[in-house]
């Protein structure tokens, strides 16, 4: 947090002739401050809002021109424990730092943050915050895991390809010679045989997908993509589940490839109805929502330059929520809450997600779960990977 040290540097008085804090002016953003990429307020003694930078109007949805002279309270819900750390900055007259916080309200979509809170000397009550959202951080990190996990599967799934697959064949083709001259009774034994090949050549063909073929992203109708995957849904495995569309019908196309996206979406909403059906309640409900969120950016090339991902896209259920032990493992391959599933799903929806350089997060408690993706928005000048060097 060297850039917050320095940010409270700049802020503190250092002339001897200053105006004590009762008096001072309301201190304005400087480039410095600007320039850091995560978000930094200073606040009076009573929670007012003195200053921001461009990162905190992001993440809190407010411009500065709103949030100068308002109470934090008005922003974010008044329960949180941010509220007590500040008072601990101030009384104790030292820098407070936590992790794992969560920030809510009503313009700022519920997050896992890490925040500073430090007194400001000089200025009686005012103190520095610095946020550095932890969400999107665990989210990239499961993400790449899985990624990498997926590099594996795809070397056994190239190998499985060539040494099961041809056999597999072979002893289906046997067990339907002998179905034909069998007894009644030994054809149950057959049919056995031909399902359980089945079923492993299945396996072995969804293991194929996690290749590393490029994807061919062009500009994708978001909202039509989830019309499909709610009709299927409907028509299927989620005909006695309600579903409520939750739609900003002025977001632009998503860079993107259409049939994967499908894909993405139809795995997460057969897991969010598994999941209700699990708890036999007639009230399940999936929502599908999508919106406009700032401040989603993710590194990428070699220059890490900066990929904003604005447009989210969530699938939520009410279902009885993700086990805690295996939250941190979600997307890995081969880790499943259901006894007869392969755990390969969600580990191909992550996959498809990192090649369209998107971000996947997902919030889980019991009665809810948010699978939430957050995508590149397709412009004219973009190349595959929107950074706008392409033609």
């Amino acid at each position: 947090m060297s850039g917050f040290r320095e940010a409270l540097r700049r802020l503190r008085p250092s002339g001897r002739g200053e105006r004590s804090a009762e008096i001072a002016a309301p201190s304005a953003p400087s480039a410095l401050l600007d320039a850091i990429p995560n978000p930094i307020l200073e606040l009076d003694a009573e929670n007012r809002v003195v200053s921001v930078n461009y990162a905190a109007e992001e993440l809190l949805g407010v411009s500065a021109l709103r949030l100068v002279g308002r109470s934090l309270e008005d922003v974010l819900a008044p329960d949180l424990p941010i509220f007590l750390l500040l008072e601990r900055a101030r009384s104790q007259g030292v820098t407070i730092a936590e992790h794992d916080l969560v920030l809510d309200g009503p313009r700022l979509a519920r997050r896992v943050v890490a925040l500073q809170a430090a007194p400001l000397t000089g200025r009686a009550g005012h103190v520095v915050v610095a946020i550095q959202d932890g969400s999107a951080a665990r989210a990239l990190d499961q993400q790449i895991s899985a990624r990498n996990a997926a590099r594996s599967i795809n070397g056994m799934a190239a190998v499985l390809a060539h040494e099961v697959k041809n056999p597999l064949s072979g002893i289906r083709g046997a067990a339907q010679l002998l179905e034909a001259g069998a007894r009644p009774d030994d054809r149950e034994l057959t049919t056995l045989i031909c399902d359980e090949v089945d079923r492993i050549r299945d396996l072995v063909e969804r293991m194929e997908m996690f290749g590393d073929k490029p994807i061919a992203p062009k500009a994708v109708n978001i909202h039509r993509v989830l019309e499909h995957v709610r009709r299927l849904a409907q028509s299927g495995f989620g005909a006695r589940i309600r579903f409520v569309e939750l739609y900003d019908p002025s977001l632009p196309a998503v860079l993107g490839h259409r049939d994967l996206l499908i894909q993405v979406l139809l795995n997460l909403v057969k897991n969010a109805a598994e999941a209700i059906a699990e708890t036999e309640r007639l009230d399940g409900e999936i929502q599908l929502l999508t919106g406009f969120q700032h401040g989603v950016r993710l590194g990428s090339g070699p220059a890490r330059a900066q990929r904003n991902l604005p447009v989210f896209v969530a699938v939520r259920d009410n279902g009885p929520g993700i086990p805690e032990d295996i939250r941190r493992h979600l997307f890995e391959p081969f880790v499943s809450t259901k006894a007869a599933g392969s755990g390969l799903g969600l580990a191909l929806v992550a996959k498809i997600v990192a090649d369209h350089g998107g971000l996947i997060q997902t919030e889980s408690w019991p009665g809810r779960t948010e699978f939430r993706l957050h995508l590149p928005v397709f412009e004219e000048t973009m190349d595959e990977f929107g950074d706008g060097s392409g033609a």
